[in-house]
């Protein structure tokens, strides 16, 4: 085993949009695992919009990055070394781990989930059998409450989120799934390959105009990963007493300035509305059930998932981020190292 390896390190903190200058690439020795602990090399990481948050130094539900210090996210990879007093793990064994972005990873053996590449690709650990999963089945059954029948819009469909979630509703019972995604291909995509009722640009036009052309009755659930104008295209189209889940709002992630809110704020009154933040850490208890559920839809091939890998390892880490965020990816983005 080699004695060097490579992790990327916060250098600086953006200001607005991130660049490759916030990011440094180092060389460091290979760690030794000590007792609980084991030694991971990892194979494949995940990159994800909410790191894009962690990169600031503010309080927020999960601590920043900080400078100079290696980042964190999901990755999965193989235990290649044991420290003592550890027997749930043994060399060779595949684990998923929160120490990504780099090589090497030193982790304690109970911060480890052991995974099965012979159940699922090793990548489905970190998207559709994985915190990206969950967070759709949760954030859609749980948070938004979802019924049979329900109408459901879906912005940023195309990620690694909105592209289950859609299909989640769809095998659940909605009477209409739509969504919205940046270009013609991912609307494509959504309606032809996911099933999706209907898609759309939203570089095309209004979004609450277009919206309103694909859900012409109205929407009863709003899985909101994107906020800004979409999220105030939502509440004009929302029915009585529809229901919002905030995941995310990547469209306002890289604003420099304080960005304004939805204008018709006043709607959630009128329409007896409900609007929850929701973070998958709080549906651990759903755990089983979703694996249960999502494992059985996909080996049966009626829920699909895409992924955008990056190859070249963790060199290509801070490039599969910056296009992330610009939404070069179609489902989960990956890098495989």
């Amino acid at each position: 085993m080699t004695s060097t390896a490579l992790e990327v390190r916060l250098a600086s903190r953006p200001t607005g949009w991130p660049t490759e200058d916030n990011f440094e690439i180092a060389e460091v020795e290979v760690p030794t695992p000590g007792e609980g602990q084991v030694l991971v090399r990892n194979v494949v990481m995940s990159v994800d919009p909410y790191m894009r948050g962690r990169m600031n130094d503010v309080k927020s539900y999960v601590p920043p990055f900080q400078v100079g210090a290696p980042l964190e996210g999901g990755a999965v990879g193989e235990v290649v070394a044991v420290g003592t007093n550890v027997t749930s793990l043994a060399v060779g064994d595949n684990v998923l781990h929160g120490l990504g972005w780099r090589d090497y990873a030193v982790v304690p053996a109970t911060h480890t989930v052991k995974v099965d590449p012979n159940v699922a690709p090793l990548s489905a650990y970190l998207g559709a059998l994985g915190m990206t999963g969950l967070t759709a089945y949760a954030g859609l059954l749980a948070t938004a409450e979802f019924k049979e029948g329900d109408a459901v819009f879906v912005s940023g469909a195309a990620g690694a989120v909105g592209q289950l979630v859609g299909q989640i509703a769809r095998l659940k019972g909605a009477s209409r799934v739509i969504g919205s995604a940046g270009s013609a291909e991912k609307v494509k995509y959504l309606v032809e390959e996911l099933g999706f009722d209907a898609a759309f640009n939203y570089k095309d036009g209004p979004v609450a105009e277009q919206l309103a052309a694909a859900a012409p009755d109205g929407i009863d659930v709003y899985f909101d990963n994107v906020g800004g104008e979409h999220l105030e295209a939502a509440i004009e189209n929302l029915n009585l007493n529809g229901r919002i889940t905030m995941c995310g709002a990547i469209s306002q992630y890289n604003e420099s300035e304080k960005p304004s809110g939805p204008s018709n704020m006043i709607q959630i009154l009128a329409k007896r509305l409900t609007l929850r933040g929701m973070l998958v850490g709080d549906h651990k208890a759903l755990q089983p059930q979703f694996v249960a559920e999502v494992g059985a839809w996909i080996a049966s091939g009626e829920l699909k998932y895409s992924e955008t890998v990056v190859e070249g390892g963790v060199r290509q880490a801070p490039s599969a981020f910056l296009g992330m965020l610009r939404g070069e990816n179609t489902g989960k983005m990956l890098v495989q190292f």
